[in-house]
């Protein structure tokens, strides 16, 4: 017994497959089978309306505009050539600058650790004035 009502005949022309789940073509709203849905498979004229890829600077970063029919690659080189906002004096800063002044010791830290009695910027493991042998007070007091 045939289903006459069911499925659509996909809209390639060399194709015609019988569908059951056919699938719609969201820029040119013609009915292809899953061999020829894409825009490249059944050389869609309107791909132009949804293919749309936007250009970024690999400098800042900013998506550069391109009209249709230009080149990418020339745009994004007229960009960088002329409206590039890059600036490589704002590169990204160090996070870890605060260098421990245990002697011997390499590691940095992101936030100051000052010591309460000598005044020195320590690594976590040296914040305690009984880690780092602290000059500033008469009598260390404990880890606890």
């Amino acid at each position: 017994m045939e289903l006459p009502g069911l499925g659509e005949h996909c809209s390639e022309r060399t194709c015609k497959q019988l569908d059951f789940l056919p699938l719609k073509c969201d820029a040119c709203g013609e009915v292809f089978c899953k061999d020829h849905i894409r825009y490249d498979d059944h050389k869609c004229s309107s791909a132009y309306k949804k293919n749309v890829q936007v250009p970024v600077c690999p400098l800042c970063n900013a998506p550069i505009p391109v009209e249709k029919g230009e080149i990418p690659d020339i745009v994004v080189g007229a960009h960088m050539d002329k409206d590039c906002k890059y600036n490589p004096a704002q590169q990204k800063q160090r996070i870890f600058t605060n260098k421990c002044l245990k002697p011997g010791c390499k590691r940095k830290e992101m936030m100051k650790v000052v010591c309460e009695q000598c005044g020195g910027n320590f690594c976590i493991k040296h914040r305690h004035p009984l880690d780092h042998d602290c000059k500033g007070s008469s009598h260390p007091t404990s880890k606890a």
